[in-house]
């Protein structure tokens, strides 16, 4: 496996962006500086977030989401904790 997550992934079955096995490994997301555990889908080449909107659910029980501009910074989590353990 590479060491750079994709541009876009999604957490979303359904979505032909969605990656279960990169998503085992785990990806997180920086948006605007801050690291953020909500998000439902992300392209950093865009520059967007899809982020849950509180406990609201449409017809079909998934998730509503809202689409936030800004900086994206995706990484995979188990890098970062390989590379702070080393810095220890």
């Amino acid at each position: 496996m590479t060491d750079t997550p994709p541009d876009r992934l999604s957490i979303n079955p359904s979505s032909p962006f969605f990656d279960g096995t990169l998503l085992e490994r785990g990806v997180g997301i920086r948006f605007k500086g801050i690291e953020k555990n909500n998000v439902e889908e992300y392209c950093v080449s865009e520059g967007w977030v899809r982020v849950a909107a509180g406990n609201t659910r449409d017809r079909k029980g998934n998730p509503l989401t809202i689409k936030l501009s800004g900086p994206v910074e995706a990484y995979f989590r188990d890098i970062a904790a390989d590379a702070d353990a080393s810095d220890a």
